[in-house]
């Protein structure tokens, strides 16, 4: 008889689809871990790329045993074929995520700034972009911050959050990136509103 106390297995509503989840340098960059492994419970393909700073938060390792697959962390991670690796990793990305999406990240994609493999990915993108901004309140209330998250709403670009809560300044206000549920389900929500590259290319 089957144990009636063991949970269901998750819904594999994402088979199929590819995310390529840009991980930057915040505190919340712990909480994307969270993200990387509900998506790949529901069958979603999960490839992680981190700027240098997001190392000194969470180690690559730890998405690599989430993901099941290698994390990449500079331009010049290329593969055995010797590709740029920005281009192959956006090629088959469904969707394109940066989560936490810091102030720096943000001024860098509005300018057109590409100087890493995180914000390389993101100009060459053949996806939609989802960004998840994390900082401090009086930065996401700078009018620089402010202007860059505008140009980037006008370019179609989607975002989720921030949210009002405890920093990590240890002061409250809006600034806290949104919880990995709420990133979940809008990553969802964005993946399956068309069908997956690979059902498109068979």
């Amino acid at each position: 008889m089957a144990d009636s106390t063991q949970p269901a297995p998750p819904e594999q509503d994402l088979g199929g689809y590819e995310l390529l989840l840009a991980v930057t340098g915040g505190i919340a960059a712990y909480k994307v871990a969270t993200v990387a492994s509900k998506l790949v419970q529901r069958g979603c393909g999960v490839t992680v790329a981190m700027t240098e700073a997001a190392t000194r938060f969470v180690g690559p390792v730890t998405f690599q045993a989430l993901t099941g697959r290698r994390v990449f962390t500079s331009l010049w991670d290329a593969d055995e074929r010797h590709d740029h690796s920005h281009i192959r990793l956006t090629e088959a990305a469904d969707l394109l995520a940066v989560a936490p999406a810091t102030a720096n990240i943000i001024g860098k994609i509005a300018t057109g700034i590409a100087d890493d493999l995180v914000s390389t990915s993101v100009l060459s993108a053949d996806s939609p972009v989802l960004l998840a901004p994390a900082m401090n309140d009086r930065m996401w209330g700078n009018p620089i911050v402010q202007q860059n998250v505008e140009r980037l709403r006008s370019l179609d670009y989607h975002f989720v959050g921030p949210k009002s809560g405890w920093l990590s300044c240890r002061a409250r206000g809006i600034g806290r990136m949104a919880e990995p549920e709420t990133i979940i389900e809008t990553i969802a929500k964005l993946l399956t509103a068309t069908p997956p590259k690979s059902a498109r290319t068979a």
